[in-house]
């Protein structure tokens, strides 16, 4: 590079680093503001603060995706990020109760029981019971555990350091920095700029999602970036064992296994297969049905039995005044998941993205086809952005955030119409991408 090449690159790097700086004191009062959210009714204020910051997220994203690798944008990057997380660390969570049933298992597992067994609320737990976490879980006396064993063993080596919302919150944020560095090593090895890696740290959704709500959903998706980096590497036995970890973890994210396999391998089937098994066979004491938890009853709340939370079943019905059986759209989703499964694991040319690809379509597809009642089951797309910057992807982790407008009224026509805004935009941004 010439002495004129380097001072020019110098110069925009001094601007562009100048702009992030600006853009990252005003996300950061932002995030300051956002957490004296209150209850229901701080909610639309909320959100319009979140509009905000998506503003200044998609300004962060185009700068990292226009910009020349840059030592300086990453380590000023990666401090905001740092500095958005410590903002809303230390506040109660606003959005979401779930992380007081985290510490709640973890803590009955360290009293050497299995956490599937029994309902908070029976009398078997009375003496865990305390006024700090207790209190606060959600459906104590209506439900078992949902949570999967892999998750289920990060509750216990979390809450055997401390059981404060705080420090559930703060592990959550540490697997945050887990998937950070996983995907800085998978950008370098593409030869992409390090600092793309910004379009997961800053993104609005995992911030408040991890640090403000502290989801569990943090380290099934470290899982993954882990998965996608040794499946870089080739090494397939670690990337089915990694990827059998975050299904672990969270389920979905066992649909991204005909994305990262090798054709006519037989390691990574075996691998993720006996990680899974290896997994559940400490808590099969209380039976192979039971050891699912609260899975069959959480299917009948959340409409999944009665067809209520598919969105496109939803829009079946309405549109024809047929209603279509539930059963018949299940059978609907698992071939198209199915027939595309086929076509990915066919489908390995030479273009080494192509499986970060395949990953983010199966993804995008399988979430469309679930349409779930929660934002933060989105947040497992964001860390392919910043390898493929999808507009249609980029739209549904946005718009995911509208779902916390149920808090306001959630019949089937108010949810309907907030899915329709979810996901009719992303279906027709992606036809005119095609």
């Amino acid at each position: 590079m010439s002495e004129q090449a380097r001072a020019a690159f110098r110069a925009v790097d001094m601007k562009s680093t100048a702009m992030l700086t600006l853009l990252g004191v005003a996300m950061l009062v932002l995030y300051r503001v956002g957490v004296h959210s209150k209850g229901v009714a701080d909610i639309v204020w909320f959100l319009k603060l979140v509009l905000i910051q998506i503003v200044i997220y998609l300004a962060v994203a185009w700068l990292s995706l226009r910009t020349k690798d840059s030592r300086r944008l990453l380590v000023l990057g990666l401090t905001f990020a740092a500095l958005f997380r410590l903002a809303v660390l230390f506040s109660p969570p606003y959005l979401s109760d779930d992380i007081y049933r985290y510490i709640w298992d973890g803590r009955v597992q360290s009293a050497g029981i299995n956490p599937y067994r029994y309902m908070p609320a029976d009398e078997s737990l009375a003496a865990l019971r305390d006024e700090k976490i207790y209190p606060y879980i959600n459906r104590r006396d209506s439900a078992h555990t949902i949570y999967p064993p892999v998750a289920q063993g990060s509750f216990l080596l979390i809450t055997r350091f401390s059981e404060s919302v705080t420090w559930m919150k703060a592990a959550m944020v540490a697997f945050e920095v887990v998937t950070v560095w996983a995907l800085i090593q998978l950008l370098v090895s593409f030869g992409f700029a390090r600092q793309r890696v910004l379009i997961y740290a800053w993104h609005p959704l995992a911030v408040w999602e991890f640090a403000g709500s502290g989801h569990v959903d943090a380290l099934a998706i470290a899982f993954i970036a882990l998965a996608l980096l040794v499946r870089r590497r080739h090494r397939e036995t670690l990337t089915g064992f990694l990827l059998a970890c975050a299904t672990g973890v969270k389920l979905f994210p066992a649909a991204l296994f005909p994305a990262l396999y090798t054709r006519r391998s037989w390691k990574m089937p075996l691998a993720f297969g006996a990680t899974v098994l290896l997994a559940y066979l400490p808590y099969l004491g209380v039976g192979p049905v039971r050891v699912l938890g609260s899975l069959p009853g959480y299917a009948s709340e959340r409409g999944i039995i009665s067809g209520e939370q598919f969105f496109l079943l939803t829009v079946a019905r309405r549109l024809s005044s047929v209603n279509v059986p539930s059963s018949a759209y299940v059978i609907f989703a698992v071939a198209v998941l199915g027939v595309l499964s086929v076509w990915l694991m066919r489908d390995q040319g030479s273009d080494e993205l192509r499986y970060l690809r395949n990953s983010l379509m199966i993804a995008c597809v399988f979430m469309v086809l679930l349409a779930p009642h929660f934002p933060w089951y989105f947040t497992w797309l964001i860390p392919f952005l910043c390898f493929i910057p999808s507009l249609p992807a980029f739209y549904l982790t946005f718009a995911s955030f509208l779902l916390y407008l149920t808090w306001l009224g959630d019949s089937p026509d108010q949810v309907l119409m907030l899915k329709t805004l979810i996901f009719a935009p992303f279906l027709i941004l992606s036809l005119l991408r095609k």
